[in-house]
């Protein structure tokens, strides 16, 4: 399923016929604060994605309501015309208000929409992958995602998506989702801390489909553990990188976007998610979410 990769921990694995470095970038955190409105420093935003393609990443996360609209065309001004290795991810299910809040926005008609919006915004005629995002900002919500995924499903079948996947999703619902049409991914809050997919995360590598965590770090409140921080002073390394590196190590199916605004972050992300880790490490670590 996956290839060693020799320029970035953790190698390689394939999204349906596409292959992507499994540690890969989120673009999220390039939009203004709160994920709205432009970059505070244009220019940084677009040399960071510059060397994420130069540090030979492959998996680009993005969502049109980053912004909204700013990352997939910060992503089209810094990357246009795309090396043909890169893929980009992106996702469709919600939209911003004025404030700034994360509305649902899941009608047939809202997820064709968001469709022609990225692909406008990054210039493309097909989206490699779309995830379908699903919950709210209070977590996971059970309930039949039959009709937005259909409506996706229908766009694949016009070659506007090649590939679908899931977010905020329960077992349930991915299930329901691959009656409908084949997923590649699934992306779900997970990280040292909070475990609550692990069963998941064995069923999907027996599927041969991808997890991709989002907030690997901990997302806004960033990972804290007496454990971790312990492991990280014993291997002259921060917590982060030994957090990323426990991510690889946890299953191959899973995929890193461990995202920035910093190129000299990004770079620090790419040497640690390599850090070497014990099985005395491994099983210290393992102890934080259990």
């Amino acid at each position: 399923m996956n290839t060693p990769s020799a320029s970035l921990p953790g190698g390689t694995w394939t999204l349906g016929d596409l292959t992507v470095t499994r540690l890969g970038y989120g673009a999220m955190q390039l939009a203004g604060p709160g994920v709205m409105g432009p970059p505070a420093d244009h220019d940084g935003a677009l040399a960071v994605l510059r060397e994420a393609v130069g540090l030979g990443i492959t998996h680009m996360d993005t969502a049109g309501a980053y912004g909204p609209r700013v990352t997939n065309r910060l992503i089209r001004e810094a990357l246009h015309p795309y090396p043909g290795s890169l893929h980009i991810v992106t996702k469709v299910g919600a939209v911003r208000d004025q404030q700034g809040g994360w509305l649902p926005a899941r009608q047939p008609e809202d997820l064709r929409r968001a469709v022609h919006e990225n692909l406008e915004d990054l210039g493309l005629d097909s989206l490699d992958v779309v995830n379908l995002r699903l919950g709210d900002a209070r977590g996971l919500q059970p309930g039949s995602l039959a009709e937005p995924f259909e409506a996706l499903a229908e766009l694949r079948r016009q070659g506007l998506v090649r590939h679908l996947g899931v977010s905020n999703v329960t077992a349930e619902q991915i299930a329901e989702a691959q009656t409908i049409a084949p997923i590649v991914c699934v992306q779900n809050m997970y990280n040292l801390a909070y475990r609550q997919d692990d069963d998941l995360i064995d069923d999907l590598a027996g599927q041969g489909i991808a997890y991709v965590p989002f907030f690997p770090l901990g997302g806004f409140t960033p990972l804290q553990s007496t454990a971790l921080s312990a492991v990280a002073a014993r291997l002259d390394a921060t917590p982060m990188s030994v957090a990323l590196a426990w991510l690889l190590r946890r299953s191959p199916n899973i995929l890193l976007i461990p995202g920035t605004s910093s190129v000299a972050h990004l770079r620090e992300n790419a040497a640690g998610a390599g850090l070497a880790l014990s099985d005395a490490d491994l099983a210290e670590l393992d102890e934080i979410g259990h």
